[in-house]
Parts: structure tokens; sequence; C-alpha cells
């Protein structure tokens, strides 16, 4: 089932993106009409969101890659259309953030990109979707920092450590957020 969300919401991807002078916003368009839709299929299956939102921006980030579309443009569209579906379904945020980082970095390396910059954008992206939300934007810096730790374990070799010193070293990142969130992540893999 997973594997059949990448492969649909890629194509879907391709297909919007394709000839479109703001990909940006095709890209969004797309990745939030494909969570809705993902998530109404799924419906209330228990711990189904962060699987599901992860296959999503898998996918998302495979289609434009295909097109040549930025790693950062694409990781922060991803994560906008993203959390823009989920809010839409009034499915948990969070959990959705988190799903999208996981996806967008395991996206970037099966495609070959640049996977700390694809967790930067995630991260930046979750912060300033949330803000324009109304949401806590510390909690949303969090989740996208465990997302995309979890994405980088997933690839296994250096992932993590390019993961985590890419976020340490951007600038456009709170460093004091982003630190507790990796302090956070670190505590939760002691126990």
């Amino acid at each position: 089932m997973l594997a059949k969300i990448v492969n649909e919401v890629s194509d879907a991807v391709v297909a919007a993106v394709k000839g479109v002078d703001d990909i940006l916003d095709a890209l969004t368009d797309t990745v939030k009409n494909q969570v809705v839709g993902a998530m109404k299929d799924m419906g209330d299956v228990a711990g189904s969101t962060v699987e599901t939102v992860a296959s999503v921006a898998s996918g998302a980030v495979k289609g434009a890659g295909t097109v040549g579309a930025s790693v950062v443009d694409t990781a922060s569209g991803t994560m906008s259309g993203v959390i823009k579906g989920v809010s839409q379904v009034g499915g948990d945020v969070g959990e959705a953030i988190k799903g999208a980082a996981q996806g967008i970095v395991e996206g970037t390396a099966e495609t070959g990109g640049d996977i700390g910059g694809a967790a930067v954008g995630a991260v930046q992206s979750a912060i300033k979707s949330a803000g324009e939300m109304g949401a806590n934007t510390a909690d949303a810096a969090s989740a996208a920092v465990k997302g995309a730790l979890d994405g980088a374990t997933d690839v296994g070799g250096d992932a993590v450590s390019t993961v985590r010193n890419a976020l340490l070293n951007a600038a456009a990142l709170p460093r004091d957020v982003i630190e507790s969130a990796l302090k956070g992540s670190d505590d939760e893999k002691k126990q």
C-alpha cells in the first residue's frame, strides 16, 4: 500500500509540475491533494499518519527530482503541502510534520540528492507553515528534526551525522530550538 502511494504521488507530481512556471505552488497543491486523498483512504488506522505522510513526501521528492526541481524548494513545498493537507482533514499535524521530514530525507537519499539540504528545507518549512497556522513553531521544528533523523537512520551510513551537522550549521534555523530537538531525540533513543 505504501509503495503504491509513493509511485502515485511521484507520477502526480511529475504531471503537475511539467511545463508550469511556478513549480513550488504546483508541488505544494499536488502534495496537499495527495495527503488529503491518502488520509481519507487510510481512515482512522492507528499510527497511519507518519507512514502515510512519509510515503507521500518520499513520492513527491522522487517526482520533483525527476523534473530537476531544487532539493530545498522540493522539501519546502512538500512540507507545506503536507501540513495544509493534514490540517484540512483534521489529522495530527505534529505526526504529519515528522512523517513528512522522514519521507523528504528518504526520498532525497533515493534520488541521490543532498539530504542535509533537504532536512534543513523541511525544518524551515515546518517552522514557517506552523507559524502561518498559529501553531507552536518550536513543536513543529522538533517534530521535523525527529522525522529527519528517523529518515536518516533508515537511509543508514553517515546520513544521521550529515543531517545533524546540516541542521546545526544552518544559519536560517534557530540554533537553540534545533539543539533542544536534537537532544530530545537523543534522549528518546537512549530509553
